[in-house]
């Protein structure tokens, strides 16, 4: 009889984010076939990193080993966290150092694509389009003036290194901008003053498998709101729509972008590119890659593999075994 694989499933997390990414988790534990794997929820908190047992039962992780109770080993981690420690290359690098398999990008790649300066600075030089920006350091004074002449209004000004929208505003006037970067300052060390794109947003999922760079179907975002903040991701005020209602051939362009993007970032496991398409051009423009997007039921992932004709046991079978063989 072949051997379960242990598979330690890591949530929580150091960012506001950890709710969402606990939540997630529980919607992966049970899509994840019973048959071939034991999953473990590991809950990583700031001051301690515990296994919740599906009847509620703690117990410790020791994380000079990352075991339980002495003698349960992982073979590998499935890294659901959003934020730090999961999304920035700490976690990775934690694991690479014990010699434990991950789902995620590595700790080079998971670092890079969390700094959304840094991100698009090498996506650029490649050739990909992303909006004008201005990377503000808390250390230095910045001009408020020289920020306007350069990016214009309406903007967009947002933590540099934070996910799902939060301390991200929308500035239409002067007169609100040192407002929203000290908004973003109280959420990051470094904040991002973006040119504002008027167009539609697009999230294209994708993933290597067998060697292959798989694109999933796209996916069409509209918000309820004036833009796709915290609350359109997470409390319904958005729409996500799968397939997009877009022409094959943007869509298609779309993912031949996303696709060069997974392979200049040296990327691995499921990630999702999102992108504004400018109204009038009709060119898409770069916005962030996600390493560790959402995995909630109705999040745009398992919507977009769904789509493709896989259950989610499937998606997360294929998941944990390109892991494993990686």
């Amino acid at each position: 009889m072949k051997t379960k694989k242990n598979i330690a499933l890591v949530c929580g997390g150091y960012s506001k984010e950890s709710v969402i990414s606990i939540m997630g988790a529980e919607s992966i534990e049970k899509h994840i076939p019973t048959d071939r794997y034991r999953v473990f929820k590991i809950i990583i908190e700031p001051n301690r990193w515990y296994y919740k047992s599906p009847e509620g039962d703690i117990a410790d992780v020791d994380r000079n080993t990352f075991t339980i109770a002495g003698n349960i080993y992982f073979d590998l981690a499935y890294i659901n966290i959003h934020g730090s420690p999961g999304e920035n290359g700490l976690l990775q690098s934690y694991f690479d150092m014990l010699h434990i398999p991950y789902t995620t990008c590595n700790a080079c790649t998971s670092a890079l694509t969390f700094n959304k300066a840094f991100c698009n600075a090498v996506l650029a030089h490649h050739g990909v389009r992303v909006s004008d920006s201005v990377h503000l350091l808390r250390q230095e004074s910045c001009n408020l003036q020289a920020i306007a002449d350069r990016i214009g209004f309406p903007c967009f000004v947002k933590p540099n290194s934070e996910g799902s929208s939060i301390g991200v505003s929308k500035v239409k006037r002067m007169e609100d901008l040192q407002e929203a970067i000290d908004n973003a300052f109280a959420e990051d060390k470094e904040v991002l003053v973006e040119k504002f794109v008027k167009g539609k947003e697009y999230s294209c999922g994708l993933m290597r498998l067998n060697g292959e760079i798989l694109v999933f179907p796209l996916a069409a975002i509209v918000p309820k709101k004036d833009f796709f903040d915290y609350e359109a991701k997470y409390k319904g005020a958005s729409e996500e729509i799968v397939p997009a209602p877009v022409p094959e051939e943007l869509a298609r362009k779309i993912g031949d972008i996303s696709t060069r993007v997974y392979r200049i970032l040296n990327c691995s496991g499921v990630v999702r590119c999102d992108f504004i398409v400018e109204e009038e051009s009709q060119e898409p423009y770069f916005l962030e890659v996600n390493t560790t997007p959402g995995q909630s039921e109705e999040s745009i992932v398992p919507k977009q593999v769904r789509q493709m004709g896989w259950t989610l046991e499937d998606f997360y079978t294929n998941v944990i075994e390109e892991a494993l063989r990686k």
